[in-house]
């Protein structure tokens, strides 16, 4: 084990863990960039028939969780027993050759073909996805001081954010300025730039330099190795139940597979979809920044049944502002910004229940176990999200897409309720990382 002879002040003052930031930042931005562009790329495919273009938007997310959630695991395992940067750097080379597969389309005629490469893609991004997050993620605790660690988290929270709200934008205005200028595939401006912002991410993991190896130095059998992860986190009662709690909110109470719907009966076009896009991570920027200048939360444990109540209350907001502007005898474009505001708002909200939840795993986890119970969050997280696409496509089928979303959120309310039922100690949690007093 190699230690730095001198320990930053600050967790940005260590070089490795600035290029860290900024390879998160640009790996982010591709990530959100192609996202935008693929599910508007399948909107435009089979948006003729608007219930199978809600069942394609939500075969997205399922695409993408199913290999991921199928594989993180043993990337976990593998994330505590090989060297954290160079998988990193694997899945990173991988997430860009699948980028330029995104360029295949425009060189296919029909249809099924070209959802058959970009649900390819999809897939493939998943798995590579799982070793990237898992990697990534114990990959701080090598490069920062454990005591350090928390603002470094703050740090990556707030960076990570900003992409997302860059991200959809940026996505947004390329695939319209591509379809102002009569590009058949207008995505591929936007799929060229994720390929340029893979590419340097790339170039930025492999110039870091860690501090220190926390790798396990006597590997276990992968079923013992990922069964001591399992069991530390079902041993974390806190981070259990708030990991549950967040899984399940966002889980019935997402409704970002279904926004280039809303972004069609808003009549907004691909620019608005993706400042849509955009919203709840411009909330979560602007909480982050603000909670890291801010003293440390004295009440985490109310404050994060209060960030879920009011991403509840914004997710019903979001689906009547169409409702709510015509009753006020108002038109699209103010249907258009309320959807944006609460949308900021459950962004808002959902950035303090991130860092809390982060923080905890940061300051509970031995770095050495970080890889596996990462990969198990990851499997709460990825469900939450990818497997909550899927959740809205078929919940809109059913129900109509307004009415699916409103259910959604009052679904948080439901979940609160039976978490608070079970792990009443989150609710008397006073500070992030420490255990409730008895």
């Amino acid at each position: 084990m190699s230690i730095a002879t001198q320990a930053p002040a600050s967790a940005v003052g260590s070089r490795s863990f600035r290029f860290y930031l900024a390879a998160i930042v640009l790996g982010t931005l591709a990530i959100q960039i192609q996202n935008v562009a693929i599910a508007w790329q399948v909107f435009r495919l089979t948006k003729d028939d608007a219930a199978s273009a809600a069942l394609a938007l939500g075969a997205i997310g399922l695409a993408e969780v199913i290999p991921f959630v199928g594989a993180v695991l043993f990337a976990g395992h593998v994330a505590d027993t090989n060297n954290r940067r160079r998988i990193a750097l694997g899945a990173l080379t991988a997430m860009l050759v699948l980028g330029l597969l995104l360029f295949l389309p425009e060189f296919l005629t029909e249809r099924w073909a070209k959802l058959t490469v970009i649900y390819g893609v999809v897939i493939l991004g998943g798995l590579a996805r799982s070793f990237l997050t898992t990697s990534r993620q114990a990959l701080i605790a090598e490069i920062l001081p454990r005591e350090l660690i928390p603002g470094g988290v703050r740090w990556r929270n707030t960076l990570f954010e900003l992409a997302c709200v860059i991200g959809p934008g940026l996505a947004g205005l390329m695939v319209w300025l591509g379809e102002k200028n009569g590009m058949i595939h207008a995505e591929n401006v936007a799929y060229t730039a994720t390929t340029l912002c893979f590419a340097v991410s790339l170039a930025l993991t492999f110039a870091l330099r860690t501090t220190q190896t926390l790798q396990s130095r006597r590997p276990e059998p992968i079923l013992v190795s990922l069964r001591q992860g399992i069991d530390f986190m079902l041993s974390q009662r806190i981070m259990l139940g708030a990991f549950t709690m967040d899984l399940f909110a966002v889980l019935l109470g997402g409704a970002v597979a279904l926004l280039p719907i809303f972004a069609d009966m808003l009549q907004v076009g691909a620019f608005g979809f993706g400042m849509l896009r955009a919203a709840s991570s411009v909330g979560a920027v602007l909480m982050s920044l603000y909670l890291i200048i801010r003293p440390p939360l004295n009440h985490a444990g109310s404050s994060l049944y209060g960030s879920f109540a009011i991403f509840g209350l914004s997710t019903i907001g979001f689906a009547l502002s169409a409702a709510l502007a015509s009753a006020l005898g108002l038109g699209l474009d103010a249907a258009f910004i309320l959807s944006f505001i609460f949308l900021l708002f459950a962004g808002a909200a959902d950035a303090v229940n991130v860092i809390i939840r982060q923080t905890i795993l940061q300051t509970s986890v031995p770095p050495e176990m970080m890889g596996r119970v990462s990969a198990v969050t990851a499997v709460f997280i990825g469900c939450s999200n990818e497997l909550g696409m899927a959740e809205s496509g078929l919940a809109a089928r059913l129900m109509g897409t307004v009415n699916s979303v409103v259910f959604g959120g009052v679904a948080t309310f439901a979940v609160m309720g039976l978490t608070h039922w079970h792990f009443p100690e989150i609710w008397k949690l006073k500070k992030v990382g420490q255990e409730p007093a008895p």
